[in-house]
């Protein structure tokens, strides 16, 4: 497992999605991640607001990062609860479940001005296990 900070950034460079993105990983550790995402003009839909793909895609890489690319996502399930308002987006994962073959995350997505933007929930498949 890559639970170095840089060796993961190193790993997901290649998801070039989330780097047009402008997604960040800001932390990592057993089973967690932080990611950050600067709002900006294209991430707005024509109302205004940050669009939902984009704030599900901040939380789809942050999944990513805290299962150390380690699972593939089989369900996903996004509640939006507030429009993004602020300058930056934060999203933190958090390993609810680690079985033997599928993982469980919930993730909550965040403004910068404390405001709870979304809460999704990830369930993955074990594509491999350090050590097999």
């Amino acid at each position: 497992m890559r639970r170095d900070l840089e060796a993961t950034r190193k790993f997901f460079a290649d998801d070039l999605f989330a780097v047009h993105s402008g997604i960040e990983i800001d932390q990592v550790g057993e089973g967690y991640a932080r990611c950050s995402m600067e709002i900006k003009d294209f991430h707005k839909n024509a109302r205004g607001v940050v669009m939902g793909g984009a704030i599900f895609t901040l939380a789809d890489l942050c999944y990513g990062a805290a299962c150390d690319g380690q699972a593939c996502s089989m369900t996903s399930e996004i509640n939006y609860l507030h429009a993004a308002k602020g300058k930056k987006l934060f999203a933190e994962a958090k390993m609810v479940k680690d079985g033997r073959t599928t993982v469980f995350y919930e993730i909550r997505v965040t403004d910068d001005e404390g405001r709870l933007v979304a809460f999704a929930t990830m369930t993955g498949f074990r594509i491999q296990r350090s050590g097999s």
